[in-house]
């Protein structure tokens, strides 16, 4: 994990002046046996990849979590994703606290919206689980809902794409095979997400937000409307189709990039080297503080000593996407972050 120890003021924004891996307690020591590999400070990883080239348009990634722990062991910890994410629930008793209110769920697939802040999320006992994120506009173009309408809620799967032709969740579980292994899993969820584009008619996203995805992993500062010209596009309808593939304006995407990626950064599930380069992506330490707690209802250093297992795996998986977006890392290559695989 990142040791958020002390942050120096440089020039406009500040470094982080002192950062290093903290190994001081083993995934035993949470109360949990991860199955798919952890990091160095014992927090249970996923196996995630990126989807078949096929769905590459749809997908931004897939994944599966195994975990075991004692039957009443609770993990108290919280979800922020910037895509929607089709999960299925294998085993473990969910909680979160979700835009409806409180939810309870087991045994269920899912449709977690994306999250506009962190969304408090429990889970009792050993819990499984596969999921795929999709891209921004695929849901869309999946016919599904209206982003927006979805944002800081979980959504039965029935309720949206759900049908007997199809299949139901109760049968997605029944397909699935919920003792494994997660290897299958991962493919028996390509193949569903294949029938589920045909069914559509295999419309794919605007290639528009798929360079806006990308050009906020690379500058989360970038301004809109130098974006915009460089595209060819006119503002006012750029802002419409983020607004629509996000559920949110072009400033509140950027500024969650933005905390994402220090938060990654600080779970010690990103590129050690680029920890200067997001710290001064803020005005100064104070500017950062301020915008890392409205997401995370915490302060960096809070963030850092509180274990978050659930968010750590999903800020993991966004990394790694994130730098093979950008060609920093090789797919076929070990994350340096990764142990226990």
């Amino acid at each position: 994990m990142v040791a958020f120890s002390r942050l120096e003021k440089g020039g406009k924004g500040f470094a982080v002046a002192e950062t290093g891996h903290e190994d001081n307690r083993s995934d035993t020591s949470l109360g949990l046996r991860s199955l798919l590999g952890h990091t160095a400070a014992g927090e249970p990883l996923s196996l995630n990849r990126a989807p078949c080239e096929e769905l590459s348009p749809w997908v931004a990634r897939v994944y599966a979590m195994q975990v075991e722990a004692d039957p009443d062991h609770v993990i108290e910890c919280g979800l922020c994703a910037d895509t929607p994410i089709l999960r299925v629930l294998f085993k473990g008793e969910w909680n979160a606290e979700t835009r409806d209110g409180h939810g309870r769920y087991q045994s269920a697939a899912l449709f977690f919206g994306p999250q506009t802040k962190r969304m408090s999320i429990t889970v009792k006992g050993s819990f499984a689980t596969v999921g795929v994120a999709l891209k921004p506009g695929a849901v869309a173009a999946l016919k599904g809902p209206n982003v927006s309408d979805t944002l800081d809620r979980i959504i039965l799967y029935d309720h949206i794409y759900g049908n007997q032709e199809w299949g139901t969740s109760e049968r997605l579980l029944e397909w699935f095979g919920t003792e494994g292994p997660p290897k299958r899993w991962l493919r028996v969820a390509e193949i569903l997400v294949q029938q589920l584009v045909e069914r559509a008619g295999g419309k794919k996203p605007d290639p528009l937000i798929e360079a806006f995805d990308k050009a906020a992993f690379a500058d989360p500062n970038m301004a809109i409307g130098e974006f915009a010209e460089l595209h060819g596009v006119e503002r006012r309808r750029l802002e419409r189709l983020i607004k629509k593939a996000y559920g949110q304006t072009p400033k509140q995407v950027l500024r969650r990039a933005r905390a994402l990626d220090i938060a990654a950064n600080l779970r010690g599930v990103a590129d050690d080297n680029e920890a200067e380069e997001l710290a001064l992506r803020y005005y100064d330490q104070s500017h950062m503080i301020r915008e890392f707690t409205a997401f995370f209802g915490m302060t960096p250093r809070q963030f850092v000593r509180t274990p978050q297992p659930l968010l750590t795996q999903a800020l993991e998986a966004r990394q790694e996407r994130r730098l093979e977006a950008l060609g920093r890392h090789d797919p076929a290559d070990r994350y340096p972050w990764r142990r226990g695989d």
